[in-house]
């Protein structure tokens, strides 16, 4: 099958890379005529791990190719993919700028039937928007399709490739079937696609990413109070995580969640709650919690050093929002910086990916290293904010050495209690007792 797909951001890339895998012919679209010639010569420009494989293969096979040219990608595919950005607007609801522009420019190009799928976040009532403004430009026949994507950053290859579920939102049989051949190789297994109207796949996306939120949030809540109480957040997380109604994933206590998705569909999905005269109040206690919780680790360090981190130095390990991936959207650890760097403490910060992407965002007010190690050089604390595997079975004894005094502020509780205990540091986690 022929496909464009227009925005070669996070979603886009997967999309259209994964989409050529299955021997479709692929052109994507992007404005950035810098991004496109990279893209050309086969540089992929995020990190996801598997992606760069297949985006390699699938240019040398000729199945992968990327313009700037709108005309060109509406000519080409019989499928075209809107995966573009849908930022917060500033209060919080979803910004539709780019869709709808894409839909105006695709209108007045439309020559022949195409499938014009949201592949976007969107709001309820998106696909009609898109629909009307469209039908507005042109008389040739279409269809709209919302068609969700569930990648998780770090793990969107396998999920494109092996999902769990795809929705196909439309009532049009004729589009329902385009998109039905389609995703048929990657549903082989058994896994189902699951039909539906158009404003019940857009709010679907929305409804996963906001209960995921919530149990997160939720998890943070107890390990909070289990420090009230002298409870251990791991105990109660593996009592409840095998009840079958409840599940092990989403459990893990940290310093909240960022990035590209969840906090910005939980506030998308709260404005449109009250676009519609209705009160998400769930929703506005999980953006609150999880605002706090970004900071939670903050008055620990504050406590620590009396008060007084002016001058003090610390190690940061970890930058991106969660592991594998070097997005640092919303990500916890440069709250925490933010407030040290403003506090006139020093910072020395590493991550295997995400060190670019931070200094694009905060400049160069802090150190950035090459190693673990060096970050901990000279440092009067480690803070750890981000769980990748390198930083699971550090070498103790030279943290020890490295650091001023050994202490630890970890975000993510990548460390037995009994284990730090023993290794004499002082070691303050999330839900569990404080080691001194």
């Amino acid at each position: 099958m022929k496909i464009s797909v227009i925005g070669t951001g996070y979603v886009g890339l997967v999309t259209g890379t994964c989409l050529a895998e299955t021997g479709n012919e692929v052109l994507c679209i992007d404005i950035d005529e810098s991004k496109v010639k990279k893209m050309q010569a086969g540089e992929v420009p995020i990190y996801e791990p598997h992606l760069d494989i297949l985006f390699e293969r699938n240019i040398k096979s000729n199945r992968l190719k990327f313009s700037t040219s709108l005309v060109e990608g509406i000519d080409h595919g019989n499928i075209i993919f809107l995966a573009l950005p849908t930022p917060d607007d500033g209060n919080g609801s979803a910004d539709l700028s780019y869709v709808l522009q894409s839909a105006k420019n695709i209108g007045k190009l439309l020559k022949s039937y195409k499938v014009i799928v949201d592949k976007s976040t969107v709001p309820v009532g998106t696909a009609k928007k898109v629909a009307s403004i469209i039908a507005k430009e042109t008389n040739t026949d279409f269809d709209v399709v919302s068609n969700p994507e569930f990648l998780r950053e770090g793990f969107a290859v396998d999920d494109f490739l092996k999902p769990e579920r795809i929705i196909i939102g439309s009532t049009s049989e004729r589009a329902i079937q385009i998109m039905n051949k389609l995703y048929k190789p990657f549903v082989r297994s058994g896994n189902p696609i699951i039909v539906m109207d158009e404003k019940s796949a857009e709010l679907t996306k929305y409804a996963a990413n906001a209960f995921l939120a919530t149990k997160i949030t939720f998890m943070n809540e107890i390990a909070n109070f289990c420090e009230k109480v002298g409870a251990d957040v791991d105990k109660v997380r593996s009592g409840i995580g095998t009840d079958s109604r409840i599940g092990k994933r989403f459990l893990f206590p940290g310093i909240g969640y960022g990035g590209s998705c969840f906090p910005k569909d939980v506030k998308a999905l709260y404005e449109s709650g009250k676009d519609f005269g209705y009160d998400f109040e769930i929703l506005s206690a999980v953006i609150k919690i999880n605002d706090i919780q970004k900071r939670v680790l903050i008055p620990r360090i504050e406590a620590f050093f009396n008060n007084d981190i002016k001058g003090k130095t610390f190690a940061i390990w970890g930058l991106a929002f969660k592991p594998e991936t070097d997005d640092v959207r919303e990500a916890p650890a440069l709250y925490i910086i933010e407030y040290l760097l403003n506090k006139g403490a020093n910072v020395k910060v590493f991550d295997p990916e995400a060190m670019q992407n931070t200094r694009n965002k905060l400049g160069n007010q802090m150190d950035y290293v090459l190693n673990k190690y060096d970050a901990t050089k000279g440092a009067d604390a480690l803070i750890i904010c981000t769980e990748w595997s390198i930083f699971r079975t550090p070498d103790f004894n030279q943290l020890k050495d490295n650091l001023n005094q050994p202490v630890i502020f970890d975000g993510r509780n990548l460390y037995d209690i009994e284990d730090m205990e023993k290794e004499g540091f002082y070691y303050s986690s999330i839900g569990r007792k404080t080691i001194n």
